[in-house]
C-alpha cells in the first residue's frame, strides 16, 4: 500500500494442547527457527520467538495488511505440521485453540525481546498460569477463565 507507514509490535503466545511438557531442549531452538521462518514468510517482522516446555512467544512487526489471527493460524498449521512430520513427539502435536496477543510500543521491543529469549531463567520463577493471567490483567483484557488456555500446574 502506497503511503502507509506503520510500527506495530505484537506479542503473540499460545500453548501445546493438554499442556504436556513436550518441548524439549533437543529441538526447541529449531522449531523457533522454523517459526521465524514462518513469520518472515507471512511478510511480518519477526522480532523475537521464543517459550518453554508447553508454550511458545512470538514477538513481531505486523504489517496493516496482514491479520494476526490469520499469521497466528499459519504459524501453528505449519508448526505443528513440522513436529510431526519429524515425528519429535509421541503421537500426534497440536498446539491448543486460541492465543493471547499483546501490543507494544517502539521503545518497549528490547525490554520483551529480552523477556522472551530468557523463558527458561523466567519459568524457574513463575509459572506459564500465572504468567499469561498476569498479562491479561495488566493489558486490562477481559477474560473468563474457563475459555483461558487448559493449565494442568
Amino acid at each position: 500500500m502506497a503511503n502507509t507507514y506503520t510500527q506495530i509490535s505484537i506479542q503473540v503466545i499460545f500453548a501445546v494442547q493438554g499442556r504436556e511438557n513436550i518441548i524439549t531442549k533437543d529441538w526447541r531452538d529449531e522449531l523457533h527457527r522454523y517459526i521465524t521462518g514462518i513469520i518472515k514468510a507471512e511478510g511480518a517482522k519477526p522480532l523475537a520467538v521464543g517459550g518453554w516446555k508447553d508454550h511458545a512467544h512470538i514477538f513481531f512487526g505486523l504489517q496493516p495488511s496482514l491479520s494476526i489471527s490469520d499469521l497466528v493460524k499459519t504459524v501453528k498449521a505449519n508448526s505443528s505440521r513440522w513436529i510431526n512430520d519429524k515425528r519429535l513427539v509421541k503421537g500426534k502435536f497440536n498446539w491448543q485453540e486460541g492465543f493471547g496477543a499483546f501490543s507494544y510500543s517502539k521503545d518497549q521491543r528490547d525490554k520483551i525481546i529480552n523477556y522472551i529469549m530468557q523463558q527458561e531463567e523466567h519459568h524457574k520463577k513463575l509459572s506459564f498460569r500465572n504468567e499469561y493471567l498476569s498479562l491479561l490483567q495488566e493489558f486490562e483484557i477481559d477474560f473468563e477463565e474457563k475459555y483461558v488456555f487448559e493449565f494442568y500446574e
